[in-house]
């Protein structure tokens, strides 16, 4: 059986496919993986073979003005901007994706990968819609983790209609075009559907951290999350002296974030540290914090993995995307989070919801008083750090590939009886 994954975006959307990848090719599939070019050594160093998707859309977030609306500033006219950016570069990624199928016998996809629908419908194969946040199933549990809001109870599902329609919409011109022109189908009015049917999908998450709303039905599966650990990767010498110089530091990290102001930023981290009595491990991540001033209470980090450092830490700050809210909390760390746009904030919300952090800072209102109130609550507050132990316990119980191959494969085979 072959198998076609197909992601698009940062680090934080790529790594739990090639987690999945390599799950299915445990089971005895054969995988590829189609993401951006960018991540080609990051993908075959894990054992997955890699098909290039283009990587326009994280040029762009690395624009200054991208950069400034990530930080709070011009956010509406940037989006504006970049949608217009964004369409003429869609026909480039949907023909990669064609490219990139290889006779697979199905697709499993991020929502970002417009064409993987239209692609199985003119293969007819099963597509599969793989994500890492519970947006794409409306529910009256909760709003959609898109939109800025912690509740809006009745109109909860209605929010998530509304976010999915517009989503659909943004780029149905360009997608039905190549449809009709590459794949000879007629145009169609939606990106989740196979023949009038709902494809199934797979949520990449903690069912401790997000239980599955009781009106989803079969075809949306919690699976737990999706973890690549590294098991080969070692703290340098020098890291190994901080982390043994002293009490366990605060971890402090943006991951994709490119910041506004990287140098002031760092200062009011270092300051709030201190201000906290705290040692820090700051990581610089993708265009992210500035080299920080000799100060002897802060380590600075270019990079490591979550799963092997986050064990060494008394608690996480951070900037709210899925997976490094993910490695916290397997850590069982008390976790503070200070998001930018998007997701982030519902996964600040779920944080504080659970007793493990505090309620999120949204990085564009970040202070130094701020943050140390922030650090000090999660290093001093003894149930706090009890819960997130507990709940660290928990998600390392569970087998989140395991159970998405399972599903996977479970209805691959029914397909393959239905078609008998």
């Amino acid at each position: 059986m072959r198998l076609a994954i197909h992601t698009l975006g940062t680090r934080g959307d790529v790594q739990p496919y090639v987690a999945l990848a390599r799950g299915l090719m445990a089971a005895g599939c054969e995988v590829v993986l189609a993401t951006g070019a960018r991540f080609e050594g990051f993908v075959t160093a894990r054992g997955v073979p890699f098909a290039p998707l283009p990587d326009d859309f994280l040029d762009l977030m690395e624009t200054p003005e991208a950069r400034a609306a990530l930080s709070g500033r011009n956010t509406l006219t940037w989006t504006l901007r970049m949608v217009r950016q964004v369409r003429p570069m869609m026909r480039r990624l949907l023909d990669d994706q064609w490219a990139a199928m290889g006779g697979a016998d199905a697709i499993i996809y991020h929502p970002k990968a417009l064409g993987s629908v239209h692609i199985a419908e003119r293969l007819g194969i099963p597509a599969f819609c793989a994500f890492t946040l519970p947006g794409i199933t409306p529910t009256r549990a909760f709003p959609s983790p898109m939109l800025p809001f912690a509740d809006l109870g009745p109109l909860n599902r209605l929010s998530h209609e509304l976010f999915l329609r517009y989503a659909n919409n943004l780029f149905r011109e360009p997608v039905n075009r190549w449809r009709e022109e590459v794949l000879g189908l007629p145009h169609c009015r939606r990106d989740d559907c196979l023949h009038g049917v709902l494809v199934p999908r797979l949520y990449g998450f903690s069912p401790s951290v997000v239980p599955k709303p009781a009106d989803w039905d079969g075809n949306s599966e919690v699976t737990g999350y999706w973890f690549l650990d590294d098991e080969e990767w070692l703290p340098s010498p020098s890291l190994q002296g901080f982390l043994q110089a002293g009490p366990p530091p605060v971890y402090v990290g943006f991951g994709s974030m490119p910041l506004a102001s990287p140098v002031r930023t760092t200062a009011m981290v270092v300051e709030a540290l201190a201000l906290a009595g705290q040692r820090g491990i700051l990581a610089s991540g993708w265009s992210g914090l500035a080299a920080a001033p000799l100060a002897d209470h802060v380590y600075m980090l270019d990079a490591a993995p979550h799963d092997r450092l986050f064990p060494h830490v008394a608690a996480v700050v951070h900037h709210g995307g899925a997976g490094t809210t993910a490695a916290g909390l397997r850590a069982g760390k008390p976790t503070v989070i200070c998001p930018f746009f998007g997701d982030q904030p519902f996964w600040g919300r779920r944080v504080a919801d659970l007793g493990v952090g505090p309620a999120p800072i949204a990085f564009k209102r970040l202070t130094e008083a701020g943050l140390m109130e922030a650090i000090t609550c999660v290093t001093d507050d003894d149930v706090m750090r009890r819960r997130a132990d507990e709940l660290g316990a928990r998600i390392r119980a569970e087998d989140g590939v395991g159970t998405a191959v399972a599903f996977i494969l479970d209805r691959m085979a029914a397909h393959a009886r239905s078609a008998a």
